[in-house]
């Protein structure tokens, strides 16, 4: 075999006695350490988060490495499924211009809200949820959950941020064009705190991508996979992601991969 291969009887015998090469343990050190992250986050993360957690541990490692193993691996984030629109714009109420213009980086907490709706699939019917982001930090601050769409459900779901966050006269408010937040009822609670309303253009999501973007990652990372034998039990799951793990632990990537309160926490300190 060592003439046919051409190497020396004695550096074959080197090889076969030498151990494990010091590259091959790193890689399986690290490999441990990449499926305690992926599955610590419950398969929510993919390569860039998890090399991004990695380095805040203080382990050195490129990109490309931690993709490479996760694939090895066979880890793979939870990926996206696509919904239909919920938006009702058909109707005669006023519609207020898109004041963001796409323009979703803020330097100042509770100066600009986006509001939106959307559903989950229970074995009892749908359920749906309303939610109010702090483009800030991308933090929800508000959110409520109710069988039916109505605008008593975004009403909820506002009160409560005014509630947690007591924001300042001027805060601009954005949302899609939705029957829920164009109706006399939502409109006079805005007008009452002061707020300045702004509202998506027709049939464009982008101009509300960040609260688009939170639900998508929603029902990926929690939603997605689960089968809600009950509206309650769904309730309960949606409320421990967004207080406990979004709002708490999970980096974001337009805010330098920290958890939306540790952004908070380290910006208003400095």
């Amino acid at each position: 075999m060592c003439r046919f291969l051409k190497v020396s009887r004695s550096g074959y015998y080197d090889w076969l006695n030498r151990g494990e090469s010091l590259r091959s343990k790193c890689n399986q050190e690290l490999a441990v350490m990449i499926k305690k992250l992926f599955y610590e986050h419950k398969g929510r993360y993919g390569s860039p988060r998890i090399h991004n957690e990695l380095q805040k541990q203080g382990i050195r490692c490129g990109k490309t490495k931690v993709e490479t193993l996760m694939r090895q691996l066979g880890l793979k984030a939870r990926e996206k499924r696509k919904y239909r629109l919920t938006t009702d714009s058909k109707h005669n109420y006023p519609i207020a211009p898109n004041l963001p213009g796409r323009k979703f980086q803020v330097d100042v907490p509770d100066q600009v809200w986006a509001a939106d709706l959307t559903y989950i699939w229970t074995m009892e019917g749908w359920l749906y949820l309303a939610i109010v982001m702090d483009l800030y930090s991308r933090k929800i601050v508000g959110w409520a959950m109710s069988n039916s769409l109505s605008s008593s459900i975004a009403i909820e779901a506002l009160q409560m941020a005014i509630r947690n966050r007591r924001p300042p006269k001027g805060l601009i408010h954005h949302s899609d064009r939705g029957v829920q937040y164009a109706c006399n009822s939502y409109q006079r609670l805005l007008q009452r705190n002061h707020f300045v309303c702004s509202m998506s253009r027709k049939s464009d999501c982008w101009d509300n991508s960040p609260a688009e973007s939170f639900f998508s990652t929603l029902k990926i990372e929690c939603t997605n996979n689960r089968m809600f034998l009950t509206r309650a039990q769904a309730k309960r799951k949606i409320f421990e992601y967004i207080k406990i793990y979004y709002n708490r632990k999970r980096s974001h990537s337009s805010i330098g991969y920290m958890s939306p309160e540790n952004f908070e926490k380290l910006r208003l300190s400095a």
